[in-house]
């Protein structure tokens, strides 16, 4: 199994329902939220949904209910009222050999297929965004938001000029690397510590590249060090897609506030997420990890290989292990305490939403993305203004995007006698 695949099972135990002292919400409440997110824009960073698209018994048209595999489905996202977001490209690293790099490659490439044949699939519900006023117009035809990203960069180590082929086919998200180093930055999470202290010499052609090309670059899973380097180094905004407050819970994944407001001083935006271990320390133990492996081999297949079918025997065996050994479960209070603080350093303008959708993401009491009213719930009680909320609910990303366009636009104008890049 791999680090990924654990780390989601150790998050997909720590959604199990929990009962006391959870904030709560009226029925008042809640359809107004859903009211007023219908009426906006409303955007998720960080969708790893495309994960379940190859799954034998998925369909992105129906709903996939206690599932451990599933938290998005277009009913879902009816019932959420959400409107898409960027859905990621991810590839589980290998060990960095020659033949790891090209599994990557192409393990990339079609992972970049699915999106595409998902779209072709679902004309009538599902749309392709490629600017940053796509979105608008894709809601206005009643359709659901697909920007594509790519989390961890790890495909485009065989061959970097790759890049441009994925911005042709969709491409406007890039963050660098993922749990581990690779060969263009450094993660926050490798126990081997830094290898470049920063981005690599590689690593910086590439973001130079993608600024190029109007590419925007998520510092998510990257190290502070990598934060820094692009702090100096981009002439435009970047963002963290799904990241949260190192004041509220000091783990490497988060920012601390030094940082925060580096980042809004140079335009940049957090989406806060919802991954339990990045929230709260969880406990976890190796008598836990023991019995979730044992349930995985007791299923017969890797995590990546796993059906829909095979999925909710997934969540009733999780369900079982927690009944014996129970870990803390992150809650939407605990989620709401980085948002919050989030919001009191930044302001409101430089915060957004990337909750890890399908990819670990999700509380106790926040458990997919048919509960994200609750969100717009708490800020309206908050007493933040629609124009506000419109803003943390995409606008404010949008805007990054926009300007990350506009920068390559202007610069393509300049150097290439008016060719805009492709």
């Amino acid at each position: 199994m791999t680090l990924r695949s654990l780390s989601l099972l150790v998050s997909l135990a720590l959604c199990a329902p929990l009962s006391a002292h959870a904030i709560e919400f009226s029925a008042q409440e809640l359809a107004r939220a859903a009211t007023l997110q219908k009426k906006l824009l409303t955007l998720d960073s960080h969708l790893d949904t495309p994960a379940n698209f190859h799954r034998e018994g998925f369909d992105i048209q129906q709903r996939h209910d206690h599932n451990a595999l599933s938290q998005v489905d277009l009913p879902r996202m009816v019932d959420g009222a959400l409107d898409g977001g960027f859905w990621a490209i991810y590839t589980d690293q290998g060990d960095r050999s020659p033949a790891a790099h090209q599994h990557d490659r192409d393990a990339g490439l079609l992972r970049l297929m699915e999106i595409r044949e998902m779209l072709a699939a679902h004309p009538d519900t599902f749309a392709l965004a490629l600017t940053a006023a796509d979105a608008a117009r894709i809601k206005a035809a009643g359709k659901r938001v697909v920007y594509i990203s790519m989390e961890n960069a790890s495909p485009l180590v065989d061959d970097p000029t790759l890049l441009s082929f994925y911005h042709q086919a969709g491409l406007r998200l890039l963050s660098t690397v993922h749990f581990a180093n690779n060969e263009f930055a450094d993660s926050a999470t490798d126990s081997k510590g830094p290898e470049w202290k920063g981005l690599s010499p590689a690593g910086k052609s590439l973001v130079d590249e993608a600024v190029r090309l109007g590419i925007v670059i998520d510092q998510s899973h990257a190290s502070d060090a990598v934060f820094d380097d692009l702090i100096q180094r981009m002439p435009v905004p970047f963002v963290l897609s799904h990241s949260s407050a190192k004041a509220i819970y000091n783990h490497p994944r988060n920012l601390d506030d030094v940082r925060l407001k580096q980042l809004a001083k140079a335009g940049g935006v957090i989406q806060v997420n919802a991954y339990g271990g990045y929230l709260i320390d969880t406990g976890k133990n190796e008598a836990r990890k023991q019995a979730e492996d044992a349930l995985m081999k007791q299923i017969g297949a890797d995590y990546d290989d796993l059906s829909m079918a095979q999925g909710v025997q997934l969540k009733q065996g999780l369900a079982e292990i927690d009944q014996r050994l129970p870990l803390r479960k992150a809650t939407l209070d605990d989620f709401l305490a980085h948002f919050e603080h989030t919001l009191a350093v930044v302001g409101s303008e430089h915060v957004g939403i990337g909750l890890d959708w399908d990819g670990g993401g999700g509380l106790a009491d926040l458990q997919d993305v048919s509960d994200l009213p609750k969100i717009t719930a708490w800020l309206l009680r908050k007493g933040y203004t629609e124009k506000q909320i419109a803003g943390i609910w995409g606008g404010n990303l949008l805007r990054v995007l926009q300007q990350a366009q506009d920068y390559a636009a202007q610069k393509a104008r300049t150097t290439n006698g008016g060719a805009l890049p492709r």
